[in-house]
């Protein structure tokens, strides 16, 4: 899915909010975002896997997408720390149900494989 369909208004309802959320991490930061406020580089170690720059334009679409809140300190060297919105909190308390289809789908799997 492209960042256009994140745009659309002519979508139905379940593709604009995957519009949102689509790309291998924006799931996992929304995860992580949930329990507070993070810097970039905590957001990092927690998940070692992402490149910077990969990152960096995850949190930067997510804040377009109003789904985080970017806040700059002004010291030295800068500080700045992701959070989520009330609209990002609200998206990611939706997403339990889903996350719990999920995990039952999961077990589903590992049921059959174990049948076979």
């Amino acid at each position: 899915m492209t960042r256009l369909k994140a745009q659309d208004t002519d979508v139905c309802g379940v593709t604009a909010a995957i519009a949102v959320i689509d790309g291998k991490w924006k799931t996992s930061l929304l995860w992580l975002l949930e329990s507070g406020p993070h810097r970039p580089g905590e957001l990092r170690r927690r998940i070692p896997e992402i490149s910077e720059k990969v990152l960096t334009q995850a949190l930067r679409e997510m804040e377009t997408d109003g789904l985080v809140h970017r806040e700059v300190h002004d010291v030295l060297p800068p500080k700045t720390v992701y959070s989520l919105t009330e609209f990002g909190r609200e998206l990611s308390e939706l997403l339990g149900p889903l996350s719990d289809w999920g995990h039952r789908r999961l077990d589903r799997m590992k049921e059959a494989r174990a049948a076979s």
